[in-house]
């Protein structure tokens, strides 16, 4: 059986390349499931129906209706690229409100890596909410 990892992709530059990070990663064995965020769905939207091909899954942003089935397998992990400086925060605070399902993931025992991508006026040891999250998600065993 082939392992399952969600790529959730955030507004950053790198999303533009997310099909290589795609290929690599089934190249690997993995079956990739792709989820962006609603800005990164606008920046691959002339992409989407060829990311969908890719992968073999519909690239989803939203969230289900309650009585719809999942159309994604269950995920064994998850691989957040680019992390944007809003989606950590976001995710270290427990907020929800996009589909990046990370929270969820926390719970379930999923395990997530993310790949920061945050400008440098946003990652100055200055910052305090760019140092924080990293304490929070250590706290819910995840760095």
């Amino acid at each position: 059986m082939t392992a399952v990892l969600y790529a959730v992709a955030c507004a950053a530059p790198p999303t533009r390349h997310i099909s290589g990070l795609i290929t690599t990663a089934q190249q690997h064995g993995w079956d990739v499931c792709l989820i962006t965020t609603p800005t990164a769905t606008a920046w691959l939207a002339d992409e989407l129906p060829d990311l969908a091909d890719l992968t073999g899954h519909p690239v989803r942003s939203t969230y289900k209706q309650p009585n719809e089935p999942d159309v994604l397998p269950p995920a064994d992990a998850m691989l957040v690229a680019p992390a944007t400086f809003n989606t950590i925060n976001k995710w270290a605070a427990g907020i929800s409100d996009t589909l990046g399902l990370l929270s969820e993931a926390i719970g379930l025992g999923i395990p997530i890596t993310a790949v920061p991508s945050i400008n440098d006026a946003l990652h100055q040891p200055a910052h305090r909410p760019c140092r924080a999250p990293g304490a929070r998600h250590r706290d819910c065993g995840r760095a």
